[in-house]
């Protein structure tokens, strides 16, 4: 991989992996459409470790009162607003675990494919759309969910597993559906992605560790520093822009993109 390819593939990690549009379908793309080498684990490894920093430096202040809360409530059985948050990311991420454990091989060797990342990104497009038309009166914050509300958003997280389906766009459409307001559903979203992120992150790392191939440093240097920029302002703007502009720019997206690659695909 060069360092134009690593660049290119690092901005669009950190500008997606927290954007309703689907990181690992951006990501897949560039190899189907334009014959770009494989990303590698090494280079997966450290885009991963890239967005890990933004959302962890952007949320220091709520994750550092989320991690003593829920010592405390362990330990002390004092159960606060910010400890329940950090059973819910917790538990929220339990389902995915399991299934990506159960299903990431054949996940990869059967829908890692244009013509699942087009259907996919299409269909979540008109439940995105749905979920945002709902959400117009939701009021309730990521410090009001409910067990029944982390249940339902850990099930469509694990969604996301499948290409073009869109983690953060799975997990938001569930929390809207379930009355969180946009800015709740976007920011409990960002929170279990950090679990995600880690566990995705740690079975990459575990392959690298077992393979034998040279490990690209340079470009893996340059992967986590254009991805944790780029996805810490991501993040930023989006929760800045989302109560004023909603959902509609990235269904429209969505949609477009889908509409796109389905008329390339069948040409």
């Amino acid at each position: 991989m060069s360092y134009f390819h690593a660049f290119i593939l690092a901005l669009i990690q950190g500008l997606t992996e927290f954007l309703p549009i689907s990181s690992s379908a951006h990501l897949i793309l560039p190899a189907e459409i334009f014959g770009w080498p494989p990303q590698g684990n090494a280079f997966d490894v450290a885009v991963h470790v890239g967005t890990l920093m933004a959302v962890i430096a952007y949320f220091k202040e709520e994750l550092q009162a989320m991690t003593l809360a829920w010592f405390n409530h362990v330990f002390k059985q004092q159960a606060t607003d910010d400890s329940r948050l950090a059973w819910a990311v917790l538990w929220g991420t339990v389902p995915v675990g399991l299934a990506g454990l159960i299903f990431q091989h054949f996940i990869e060797d059967n829908l890692r494919t244009s013509m699942v990342i087009a259907t996919t990104t299409l269909i979540f497009a008109g439940f995105l759309w749905w979920s945002d038309r709902l959400a117009a009166q939701n009021t309730r914050s990521e410090y009001q969910l409910t067990y029944e509300d982390i249940f339902w958003v850990g099930c469509a997280q694990m969604l996301a597993l499948i290409p073009g389906t869109s983690r953060s766009g799975a997990t938001m459409t569930a929390g809207l559906m379930l009355g969180l307001s946009r800015s709740g559903s976007a920011r409990f979203s960002f929170l279990l992605s950090i679990p995600v992120i880690v566990l995705a992150g740690g079975l990459k790392g575990i392959e690298l560790i077992q393979q034998t191939e040279t490990v690209p440093w340079g470009q893996m240097g340059l992967g986590i520093c254009v991805s944790a920029v780029s996805a810490y302002l991501s993040i930023h703007y989006f929760l800045k822009l989302l109560e004023k502009l909603g959902m509609l720019p990235f269904v429209i997206y969505r949609l477009l993109l889908g509409v796109v690659l389905m008329g390339w695909l069948l040409s």
